[in-house]
């Protein structure tokens, strides 16, 4: 901690009043970028799997349910004036996602000065991975927007003894940890800094402030309370997929060895990012604590390192989505701003000075835009929708339907039961014995997605999609070309219950 004598604020750096009076103007570019990217054709794209948990939950509201932030809000804030269809329940998040650029440069301009705040902003508002959260109704784009707050705000509060940045943080802290509990795991990194930093003479001559000890009891009362709520939570997740290997909405690929298995989490979260704004955060860390705030580039440190160590580890003994790194992506935005502003301070040879930092800035927004126009597309999406309106003139009364989101494909083709499709060929073959022995002459139809990549959902483990080629027909293959890797094609197969190829359409 610093001590009294040698307390100094937060370095923030002086920029001439000509430039600061040109921010506000580009700062509302950079949030009209970012409203535009969101709301392009926000209720267009169909649901996909886990945005169904979210209907249901929004329409119907428990109290027992872990994470009812985002479930009240849609219930009372969008329930009573719009329909919580495909663009009701994107409404809030998409709003989130812009309030996130907004929150990330006030945020910002206190930390690391008004030109790193708005260089942060602006990386953010056109990462590809923050605008598929912000069309997307779930929870996650409001996770965000409070995790760029509550570690932030703490840490002023703390560190600088100011009270209302204290309140801030502990008020969203608690939002956080109902918007989803993986954003506790920031508080991790949050004590973890100040328990690294707080030497023994320092402990003492807080502890005799009364302040100091009313602070203590609230933090400790909130770690108590996170601990009730959110162990229960953790073990009955471990539980769940101890008893369901494989469970979820997706087809999932074999999952590959320990050790391997963490690099493969790492490196996708690294690429969701993109590299170049994960290698210009680590540069901007770097010179942070090269002397522009050394403090400040450990905090920043301790935040990744618990809440990305913590998840990685969990990983070796149970299923860790990609969604829970997401807490810890505003320290990358933030320190990638600081990265581009020290570019700018540059005195380059190159002339005009401003060429090397827009190359790089254009570099950052090149390695997005390929992911940003598919999405532009398709809106990373399979279109279960077009396949539920294919396939649903052509199903007979007793048919049998298979999909791998089968609460997607139930909810657009409500007048017909759909299986869940899972790597279980048992599965397939009891459903052909039924169409057998009801001898009607009804067809098996299996709704799944194409391979595009070895980590994406596949049919080819098990011998499932032999099983397809030798009993089934291929009769159509819905999606829209992407002009990145993330293909999200649709095959539908017909299966004779006869054991003769299905008849062309």
């Amino acid at each position: 901690m610093i001590a009294d004598g040698d307390r100094r604020t937060i370095a923030r750096p002086t920029t001439p009043a000509r430039q600061e009076q040109t921010y506000p103007v580009v700062f509302a570019g950079v949030v009209l970028l970012a409203l535009m990217l969101r709301f392009w054709r926000l209720g267009q794209w169909n649901f996909q799997a886990t945005e169904m948990f979210t209907l249901k939950d929004s329409l119907t509201l428990k109290a027992t349910n872990p994470r009812p932030l985002g479930y009240v809000l849609n219930h009372y804030l969008v329930g009573p004036f719009l329909p919580l269809d495909e663009f009701g329940l994107r409404l809030l998040p998409a709003i989130f996602g812009v309030l996130a650029v907004v929150t990330l440069y006030l945020v910002g301009r206190r930390l690391i000065g008004a030109r790193a705040a708005l260089c942060g902003a602006f990386i953010l508002a056109v990462n590809p991975l923050q605008v598929m959260y912000s069309q997307l109704a779930r929870y996650w784009s409001l996770v965000f927007l409070l995790s760029t707050i509550y570690p932030f705000a703490l840490y002023l509060g703390i560190r600088e003894r100011d009270r209302r940045w204290f309140a801030i943080g502990f008020v969203t802290a608690l939002l956080a940890a109902l918007a989803h509990p993986v954003s506790v795991l920031l508080l991790g990194g949050v004590t973890l800094f100040f328990a690294a930093d707080l030497r023994r003479e320092d402990f003492t001559r807080l502890w005799s402030q009364k302040a100091v000890r009313w602070s203590m009891a609230l933090v400790a009362v909130l770690a108590a309370l996170l601990l009730v709520r959110f162990v229960p939570v953790l073990h009955g997740w471990i539980s769940m997929h101890d008893e369901n290997p494989g469970y979820g909405q997706f087809l999932r690929p074999r999952m590959p060895a320990p050790g391997m298995k963490q690099l493969i989490y790492l490196s996708i979260f690294v690429e969701s990012l993109t590299i170049p704004v994960v290698l210009s955060a680590i540069a901007g860390i770097f010179w942070l604590w090269q002397g522009r705030d050394r403090t400040l580039a450990r905090f920043l440190i301790c935040l990744l390192a618990f809440h990305v160590g913590f998840l990685t580890l969990l990983s070796f003994r149970t299923s860790v989505s990609q969604y829970y790194l997401l807490p810890a992506t505003p320290v990358f935005y933030l320190a990638a701003g600081v990265f581009l502003d020290q570019l700018i301070r540059v005195e380059w040879a190159l002339r005009p000075r401003w060429l090397v930092p827009a190359t790089v800035a254009l570099m950052i927004v090149a390695a997005g835009l390929p992911t940003i126009l598919s999405d532009m597309r398709d809106g990373r999406r399979y279109d279960f929708r077009g396949a539920a309106h294919w396939i649903a003139p052509k199903v007979g009364p007793d048919d049998i339907v298979f999909s791998d989101q089968p609460m997607v494909m139930a909810y657009y083709l409500p007048q017909h039961p759909v299986r869940h499709l899972l790597q279980d060929l048992t599965l397939l073959e009891a459903a052909m014995g039924e169409l057998q022995q009801g001898g009607r002459g009804g067809a098996l139809w299996i709704v799944a997605p194409a391979a595009s990549h070895a980590y994406r959902p596949t049919m080819k483990q098990g011998g499932m999609i032999n099983w397809i080629y030798d009993h089934c027909e291929l009769r159509n293959n819905i999606g829209v070309g992407r002009v990145d890797f993330r293909q999200q094609y649709l095959h539908i197969f017909q299966c004779s219950s006869t054991g003769a190829p299905a008849p062309a359409s």
